[in-house]
């Protein structure tokens, strides 16, 4: 009869002994994990401890979310605020080592938020100190064309609200700021451009000086050798621009208060497609072949609520069509967005509808409470159509917008004084950063940090991929996987209540608590 010698018999026992052990033992998990809150209580991007109790008594419930990698949606261009004239005044009344700070907490991948998605203006905006353009009245050749304004830095005589405002830097400007911004360690970020208004002397219809009115057919032409002008210029001065829209808010023709051009949809559809467009193939920012490779067109640049009807013109036209990347839009008004869900049938008609074009959302903002800019992102703020609270409707509106397909989400100025200043329209906006420039003061408010827990976790081409949970009033989240393989799932809270979550990802659960009025970033990176 066969029998196993007494070596092997103790190979086999021991062999058994550690299955049966290892079994026993704490299963190895695949990912690190890094949990980051902003609340209402006071978290501000805090790193905190899974399974750390935020609630003692009582029942809490729980939210089981499921993620899916294999199931990939759109891949992210980044998340971001604007560059403005406002903007590099503020920081030139603060000193250098504090300015150089908000840059690095702006832009800093490590050490700050890494913004990766920004915008700017052509010509002067909402948020400069005056009007301004880049040429002389009547210069039909573009021979005085110079963006000097945008990098001679200030006198503090441009209006009121400078006026008086001890300057630290005055050689700084906007142009200064961006190439600063630049230099920061890690610093990788994207700039669309957009004009609010041609010369006054190229249009008709105006209310007040770049105000209102509209574009002449006659200077259609010489309008596109501009803007193409200007995308040169800038890239002279080493900054390439990765986006441009033809006209910031087109539809504001009449009823606005400040630096604004109408555009109808054909309108804009025949500027593109006769002029701006083959100006910028012409010019060599744009190519036909690849609209990845060049300078992208985003077309619209206004309120996502009917951004559809606009941009059929264009899509409808193949010969217009071809010029343009994607579609840009903004949020306003920001009290309506929560009785439409947030237009989110909206975003997915735009992807259903025209699949092949890009999706970016490139501007929202809120007036700010000066005398309360922390707290006022909490409770219910006001605009011209009802009330809304600023970090809930940032949170599901930014949510909602990626879940829908929108490749990137940009805030409009990244600073600004902590009255909302300079501007000299009466229309005084919050922003991530609010500098008193008077004391040196730097505030960052909480839409900083909410929009750190984007872009500081969700990087430059990650892909969002699938996350399925019950539906629970109050929950909204999302999940992407980034180049690196880390994946970051962001959660909203916005009920009284804590809920415990599960983040299963294959054969791991991986949980935590959230607290109530709060966001959260799971982050999971590989080990």
């Amino acid at each position: 009869m066969f029998r196993l010698s007494k070596p092997t018999i103790t190979l086999i026992q021991a062999i058994t002994f550690l299955s049966f052990m290892y079994s026993c033992s704490p299963k190895i998990t695949d990912y690190e994990v890094a949990i980051y809150q902003t609340s209402q209580s006071g978290d501000n991007l805090k790193l905190i401890t899974k399974n750390q109790p935020t609630q003692s008594v009582g029942e809490i419930k729980k939210v089981s979310l499921q993620i899916n990698p294999e199931q990939k949606f759109q891949k992210y261009i980044g998340f971001g605020a604007s560059f403005t004239e406002s903007s590099a005044w503020n920081l030139a009344t603060i000193p250098v080592e504090s300015r150089k700070e908000v840059l690095t907490k702006l832009f800093s991948p490590t050490e700050g938020a890494g913004f990766t998605l920004t915008r700017t203006h052509i010509n002067s905006s909402d948020y400069s100190n005056n009007h301004y353009t880049y040429i002389e009245e009547g210069d039909e050749d573009l021979s005085t064309f110079s963006i000097q304004e945008d990098m001679r830095g200030f006198t503090g005589d441009e209006n009121d609200q400078v006026r008086g405002v001890e300057l630290v830097a005055p050689s700084y400007d906007l142009i200064p700021m961006i190439l600063e911004a630049s230099s920061i360690p890690g610093a990788d970020f994207k700039i669309i451009a957009s004009p609010w208004s041609p010369p006054s002397w190229m249009k008709t219809g105006e209310t007040s000086k770049m105000t209102n009115g509209s574009l002449l057919p006659k200077y259609y032409g010489l309008w596109a050798k501009y803007l193409s002008k200007y995308v040169s210029a800038y890239k002279e001065k080493g900054i390439t621009l990765w986006g441009l829209t033809p006209q910031n808010e087109p539809l504001h023709a009449h009823n606005a208060q400040w630096d604004s051009n109408g555009f109808t949809p054909e309108q804009g559809r025949d500027f593109l497609r006769d002029h701006l467009g083959p100006q910028l193939v012409k010019d060599g920012h744009l190519n036909l072949d690849d609209l990845e490779s060049g300078l992208r067109v985003l077309i619209y640049d206004h309120n996502k609520s009917t951004m559809n009807d606009y941009v059929a013109a264009t899509y409808q036209d193949p010969e217009a069509s071809k010029y343009a990347w994607g579609t840009a839009f903004h949020w306003y008004t920001n009290s309506e967005l929560k009785e439409n869900n947030w237009y989110a049938k909206e975003l997915t008609d735009l992807q259903k509808t025209w699949p092949n074009k890009g999706m970016i959302h490139s501007e929202s903002s809120i007036d700010i409470d000066a005398n309360d800019p922390i707290g006022q992102y909490w409770r219910a703020s006001t605009d011209y159509a009802g009330t809304f609270v600023p970090f809930e409707t940032y949170a599901y509106d930014i949510i909602t917008d990626l879940n829908h397909g929108t490749q990137g989400y940009v805030e409009w100025c990244s600073i600004l004084s902590n009255k909302g200043q300079p501007n000299p329209y009466n229309n005084f906006n919050s922003a991530p950063v609010l500098i008193n420039p008077e004391t040196d003061e730097v505030i960052y408010t909480p839409q900083y940090y909410l929009l750190s827990h984007f872009s500081k976790f969700i990087r430059p081409n990650a892909q969002r991929i699938g996350l399925k949970g019950e539906e629970v009033k109050g929950l909204i989240y999302t999940a992407a996987k980034n180049t690196d393989g880390s994946i970051a799932v962001v959660v909203y809270n916005n009920n009284e209540a804590v809920y415990d979550l599960s983040i299963v990802l294959g054969n791991e659960t991986y949980t935590t608590q959230i607290a109530p009025k709060a966001i959260q970033t799971i982050h999971l990176r590989s080990k």
